[in-house]
């Protein structure tokens, strides 16, 4: 069965006829310029305005409030990126893209209500990225020196400034707080990219309602006086870390293979 919710999420008007021979939804993020062809994030109910700042979550806003309500249960939902595709897993280096590209569901999937992509394990930083970057996480964790060491919170502290994950935390409902704060310290890896599949509305609606009010207890926080990369866009950052904590804990997902690449190669 072919996906019919597939939604592939740019920052270029151009990629529009890439996107669609993949059988994707394109979706044109922020203020760019795009042709009415595309989806959106700024109509309806929105936080367009917000991108710079949101990234991704500024669709998952849109979509939560204008198009989940319309998709059928038990369909599923996907989301992917101009530069981060869902793959078969028998990926092969020397296929194209079109190729190598998940174009169906896979009957793995039959058991499953979430798919999230494979993860990403922050013991292989290597030490000299650590030592260079990361001097004041260190002080809050000497033990990332090791490998062993190097847990989620570790990661946030070093790329996206020192403390503020536990300043997000502290914002938390109290259903997920301590739970979440012990996720990002025992783990050493977690699911990419913010890309997912799900199956069930009602889970992905309890998850929108969660992030989201996440989130905008955050802004209290953080504001959007915010500069350099690894802040700017704090909030999908922090969305990043909290979206695998979520779906493992209110359900058991399949990993699947995602890889990077930019499909402005195939223009």
């Amino acid at each position: 069965m072919n996906f019919n919710n597939l939604y592939c999420l740019c920052l270029h008007n151009e990629l529009y006829e890439v996107v669609k021979k993949l059988n994707y939804v394109p979706v044109g993020l922020g203020e760019n310029y795009f042709n009415k062809e595309w989806v959106r994030d700024n109509t309806g109910d929105n936080i367009s305005n917000k991108n710079k700042f949101y990234g991704t979550h500024s669709f998952h806003y849109w979509f939560w409030k204008n198009e989940l309500n319309k998709i059928r249960d038990n369909e599923w939902i996907g989301f992917c990126a101009y530069r981060r595709l869902w793959v078969k897993k028998d990926y092969n280096e020397n296929k194209t893209i079109y190729e190598n590209i998940l174009r169906e569901i896979p009957s793995e999937w039959n058991n499953y209500e979430t798919i999230l992509g494979d993860h990403v394990s922050l013991t292989k930083l290597k030490l000299m990225k650590v030592l260079k970057y990361g001097k004041l996480a260190l002080l809050r964790n000497p033990r990332a020196v090791f490998k062993k060491g190097r847990n989620i919170r570790f990661h946030f502290d070093m790329f996206h400034g020192n403390g503020l994950i536990d300043k997000a935390i502290d914002v938390l409902n109290y259903d997920e707080r301590n739970d979440f704060k012990n996720y990002i310290q025992t783990n050493t890896s977690f699911n990419q990219g913010v890309m997912f599949f799900c199956r069930s509305k009602n889970l992905l609606n309890q998850y929108y309602k969660t992030i989201f009010s996440w989130l905008t207890e955050c802004e209290k926080q953080f504001g959007f006086d915010l500069h350099g990369y690894g802040q700017t866009r704090i909030y999908d950052f922090l969305a990043e870390r909290f979206m695998p904590f979520w779906f493992n804990k209110y359900s058991k997902p399949l990993e699947w293979p995602i890889k990077f690449y930019d499909l402005k190669k195939e223009l």
